[in-house]
């Protein structure tokens, strides 16, 4: 197995957490290279469930995690998380994990800012998770960010805390009409977590530099979905960071020629969570009994997902994105006792047929969607291991997406556990 880059093709929570899991046994490292912990992975572990929302799903197998420069990290989610895997008897010591000296840190006045915002919106927010994600890529574009190396020179982080809440402070009191935040306050908070942070950071762009050139082999773990995407979703009911496959190199500081297999992770329907156009949703009682089903609950947020069918216009636009070069598709199983089952191949919107994405809202949330209907099969497949095994109405619905979106199907995913995957050809030579 080739560097891999693992990207979410649809709004998020298709799977990655299982197939990052996966693959990553095949890996020597595992880089995630964007977001913060408004994402969350899940991977079910011998019967149990673990969720990771920063550090690498790799971290299940024993592998070296990186969080690389184009995460943004809230260090006492980071704390938690890693008393949270040692308590599961996973190693997350400094052996283990890294993170880069360039990430920009989450600070509380980040969070405090984001439920402001969310708050002052009322019935036009966005959607956010509140972690203070965008308010922290906000400070990163500006300048006026505080990163992990900052920390290594405390005297000069508690200058940089002093300067910015002194603008942040004003904009919280005279435009939101909320409390300020005491400098001195967030500077202890730091204070007496810095000695715990101070042996993870290093130079990940460095270190994986090195590994390239002693041919280890490196899994990039994106979150999100791609059309969440900050350039290429459904902007503004977006992500705050580039979701695609090429920032996998930008996000790690690995060079673009070291990216070799492109892994698009699609569930074999769609869904969303939050606000935002989704075209195939469903609102009956078939897109009730999927969302049931499919425990259709975020991993981070908790709230119910909306479902919908398999949207292929989505699929296509994030095929073409990312140069996919394989797709893994996920709950596969959870369409099981459909008498039929949709595809959308396009859209039709004022008396027009659409087959590439939109950026334009109103159009989206204007159009219907155009489908063909296929055969259910009416079986459980839960327990499938091998791809001849499947019912046939299954083999050519994937096949059928394979024809759509241009772009073979690697893997099918018909369980939550790591033992419930079909692998269609050898992905690891």
């Amino acid at each position: 197995m080739g560097n891999t880059v693992i990207v979410g093709t649809q709004w998020g929570d298709e799977g990655k957490g299982k197939i990052v899991d996966l693959l990553s046994e095949h890996a020597d490292y595992v880089v995630r290279f964007q977001g913060g912990n408004n994402a969350g992975h899940t991977m079910v572990v011998n019967g149990k469930e673990i969720i990771s929302h920063l550090i690498p799903s790799g971290i299940i197998q024993q592998k070296k995690c990186f969080i690389g420069n184009g995460v943004v990290v809230d260090p006492f989610v980071l704390l938690q998380e890693i008393d949270y895997l040692t308590a599961n008897g996973i190693d997350t010591s400094s052996h283990m994990l890294k993170v880069s000296n360039r990430a920009h840190i989450i600070m509380p006045y980040h969070r405090v800012i984001d439920s402001a915002r969310e708050a002052k919106k009322g019935d036009n927010k966005i959607g956010t998770t509140g972690r203070g994600i965008g308010p922290c890529y906000e400070d990163k574009a500006t300048r006026r960010g505080i990163r992990f190396c900052d920390l290594l020179d405390f005297e000069f982080f508690k200058e940089k805390v002093r300067s910015i809440l002194e603008e942040k402070n004003f904009y919280l009191e005279h435009f939101f009409k909320t409390d300020t935040i005491d400098p001195e306050t967030v500077i202890d908070q730091f204070k007496e977590i810095k000695d715990r942070l101070i042996p993870y950071i290093d130079d990940v762009s460095v270190i994986l530099g090195n590994g390239i050139k002693a041919d280890k082999t490196i899994l990039f773990e994106g979150a999100q979905g791609t059309h969440l995407d900050i350039e290429h979703g459904t902007y503004p009911f977006v992500t705050s960071s580039s979701v695609v496959s090429g920032n996998a190199a930008n996000g790690s500081g690995v060079g673009p020629k070291n990216l070799h297999e492109i892994m698009g992770i699609a569930k074999a329907y769609t869904t969303r969570v939050g606000a935002g156009p989704f075209p195939t949703e469903l609102f009956d009682e078939i897109g009730a009994k999927i969302q049931a089903t499919g425990s259709e609950f975020g991993a981070t947020t908790g709230r119910k997902r909306r479902c919908g069918w398999l949207d292929m216009v989505i699929l296509k636009n994030a095929a073409r994105l990312n140069s996919l070069t394989g797709i893994a598709m996920t709950k596969l199983d959870v369409l099981d006792d459909l008498d039929e089952i949709k595809i959308c191949t396009g859209y039709t919107y004022d008396g027009n047929r659409i087959t590439d994405f939109s950026p334009d809202l109103k159009l989206l949330d204007g159009c219907e969607p155009i489908y063909e209907v296929h055969p259910g099969w009416n079986q459980d497949i839960s327990g499938i291991t091998e791809y001849d095994q499947l019912p046939e109405n299954a083999k050519k619905y994937i096949a059928r997406v394979e024809q759509l979106c241009e772009v073979p199907v690697k893997i099918v995913s018909v369980g939550p556990g790591r033992e419930a995957t079909i692998i269609r050809e050898d992905i690891f030579r």
